[in-house]
């Protein structure tokens, strides 16, 4: 049996078994995770191997018409699938105690048939090497993650939710038909080794990449095709939103990239259409985060931002192969690459911290928490790592891969095209505003649920998760600083990537070297800092031993026993940079102002609904609605008239293909 085969046979398989035999619930609590864990140590072995350079490829007999059972992991295959098998695994952990309150409630081992489903179907996804297999692969990937946003489907807005969603990745799937239609009849195989831009006009190719960039863009959340991420994150439970918005998303991404890598070298204006994608959904994303008051709808635009980080390394990384500038191509696909791997790791750690805030003192809205760090410590440290690591401060591993898109800009400027400077221009100053922003964003929602008094009950008796739901977040949280301090070593690890992107062996080995040197600096500075911080906590530690220690109050500038009414809010600690951009979010306040002497009540809310939904979708659905309400006397009910209106076209159809 293929190594790569034995995953895929664990997750489908063992989903299988589980949803036939799943009847007890001690049973479902154990076996579920236990399959996802056990599918993604057998798939690490595959990934391990190509990352050392050596691809698996394995195939079964199919008798799909155009369809064939032909799987590969590869380079750039091995890069998505580390984090799928890694962030699926320690997801299944968190959800074994997450879970338990829904036990006696839900299907449990429905769940985790789904859950299971979605994993094995991610990686087939980024391991399959046939088109047909590819969409099978996608829709069952869609669908399961549906069943899964829609859990708590008793709830009015997971339902709503998930229908969003839902319509979204089928819009996507629908330019993704068109698209690999299209390469197969050019190329006479839906085989991916048959595509090739050879003898493809540039109109055909121009329109495979658009395609590719609406289907694909749709699943990653390129602005405007976004709107379904803040609806579907918050409705999910928090391990899955963890893998949605740590790995899921990112297959969109993986998809582009492998259809790019058929259609040759790209023109520049496609970089451009990107680099101006990354740049609008990076800033946009991490401005509408702001000005969030739900955990984890703030995390799901800051998935937006992150998406566009990636891929305007992705578009410069198009511009240096369009214009022969190879270390701009190298350091703006190794920059996205890496951001890819960094962003599952933070961006999970950061859901299932949302997923403890929510466990702990059973509400997501950041203006009803606060204090939490006395009471969830664990959790706090987490959560900051996490925000740390968002924000792309070194030693974490945020800092990485915008470092990387930071010097591959920095080489667009030096470059010998008219264009590439400006592009260095546009994607440094994007990168510098979302970097500014997304420290703002995330101090907000760091400060506002840990720090100070709590805005709640439900806040002042909040209390920690068991140990089920912390060690995932510690091992993420250690791979938050780990990987930020192997910074030197992490550029090795991307070369079968970036080696499949560029479509050649990089006959220079060390092409990587001026960056790796940069980075030991790095390195070794943050080491320094890190191990004095702990040489004086234990010399602390030890000078105060067997010492009374007490506590006491700082300055309080009067105010003896201060309450939460005296603190910043979200909406007020973000309220001035929001402003800056009403243009673009278009926030609704409502302000009841006191009145009297002696007034007795005084009020402001704020909210700020998404402009595309509510501007762009929301007036085309509305219109779609109206229009195919006149189609309902079709929907008459008689059964005999179905089957001739079917019959009918089957005739038209015959007649026509006759012709």
């Amino acid at each position: 049996m293929s190594l790569l085969l034995l995953p895929l046979i664990i997750f489908f398989a063992g989903a299988l078994l589980q949803m036939v035999f799943g009847r007890r619930v001690a049973v479902v609590r154990v076996a579920g995770p236990a399959i996802t864990v056990a599918g993604a140590l057998a798939g690490l072995i595959p990934v391990i191997r190509a990352f050392g350079g050596k691809s698996v490829t394995a195939s079964l007999p199919w008798s799909m018409p155009f369809g064939s059972f032909s799987v590969e992991m590869d380079g750039l295959s091995a890069l998505f699938a580390l984090p799928i098998l890694v962030i699926c695994a320690l997801a299944a952990v968190y959800g074994s105690e997450y879970l338990k309150s829904f036990e006696g409630k839900k299907n449990l081992a429905g769940f985790w048939f789904f859950f299971n489903v979605l994993a094995g179907s991610m990686l087939l996804v980024v391991t399959a090497r046939n088109a047909i297999l590819f969409l099978l692969a996608w829709e069952v990937m869609s669908l399961s993650s549906f069943f899964l946003v829609i859990f708590e489907s008793e709830q009015e807005h997971a339902r709503r939710a998930g229908w969003t969603y839902l319509v979204a990745t089928h819009i996507g799937t629908a330019f993704l038909l068109v698209l690999f239609c299209m390469l197969g009849a050019q190329a006479g195989t839906l085989d991916f080794s048959g595509f090739s831009a050879a003898g493809m006009a540039p109109k055909f190719l121009s329109a495979a990449f658009l395609l590719a960039v609406i289907g694909f863009g749709t699943k990653a959340g390129f602005m405007p095709m976004h709107v379904w991420l803040p609806e579907a994150h918050p409705a999910a439970p928090s391990h899955v939103s963890a893998v949605m918005s740590g790995v899921m998303i990112k297959t969109g991404i993986y998809g582009l990239l492998r259809v790019l890598t058929h259609l040759g070298t790209p023109p520049a204006w496609w970089g451009w259409v990107l680099v101006a994608i990354g740049a609008a959904s990076g800033i946009l994303g991490i401005v509408f985060a702001l000005s969030q008051h739900d955990i984890k709808r703030l995390l799901a635009y800051s998935s937006v931002e992150n998406v566009g980080i990636i891929t305007a390394g992705i578009g410069i990384g198009m511009l240096g192969m369009s214009y022969g500038n190879d270390a701009m191509m190298l350091l703006g696909f190794a920059g996205a690459l890496l951001h890819v791997l960094n962003h599952s790791i933070f961006k999970s750690l950061l859901f299932l911290g949302a997923g403890s805030v929510l466990h702990a003192a059973a509400t997501r809205e950041i203006d009803r928490l606060g204090g939490l760090m006395k009471r969830t410590p664990f959790t706090g440290a987490a959560f900051l790592a996490g925000s740390v690591a968002i924000c792309g401060l070194p030693p974490l591993n945020g800092f990485l891969g915008e470092f990387m898109i930071y010097l591959g800009s920095f080489k667009a400027l030096t470059g010998s095209a008219a264009a590439c400077p400006a592009a260095g221009v546009v994607v440094i100053a994007a990168l510098a505003l979302i970097g500014g922003l997304a420290a703002v964003c995330f101090t907000k929602a760091f400060g506002m649920i840990f720090l100070g008094e709590p805005r709640s009950d439900a806040a002042a008796h909040a209390h920690e998760c068991g140990p089920a739901m912390r060690i995932p977040m510690l091992v993420l949280a250690a791979l938050c600083v780990a990987v930020g301090l192997a910074g030197p070593f992490i550029p090795k690890l991307l070369i079968p990537a970036v080696q499949v992107l560029a479509g050649r062996q990089m006959t220079d080995g060390n092409f990587f070297a001026p960056t790796e040197r940069l980075l030991t600096n790095i390195s070794l500075f943050a080491t320094g800092v890190l191990a004095l911080s702990a040489l004086l906590l234990v010399l602390r530690t030890r000078l105060l031993r067997n010492k009374p220690v007490s506590e006491s109050v700082t300055w309080d500038c009067g105010y003896a026993a201060p309450t939460a009414r005296m603190q910043y809010t979200a909406s007020s600690y973000a309220d001035p940079v929001v402003r800056l951009f009403k243009l673009f979010l278009q926030t609704r306040r409502k302000f009841v102002s006191p009145k009297g002497l002696f007034p007795e009540k005084s009020s402001f809310s704020s909210a700020t609904p998404d402009f595309y939904r509510e501007r762009m979708y929301r007036p085309a659905f509305n219109a779609t609605e109206k229009f195919l309400t006149r189609f309902q006397w079709l929907q008459h009910g008689r059964l005999n008239l179905y089957i001739l209106c079917i019959m009918v076209t089957l005739i038209v159809i015959l007649v026509w293909k006759l012709r």
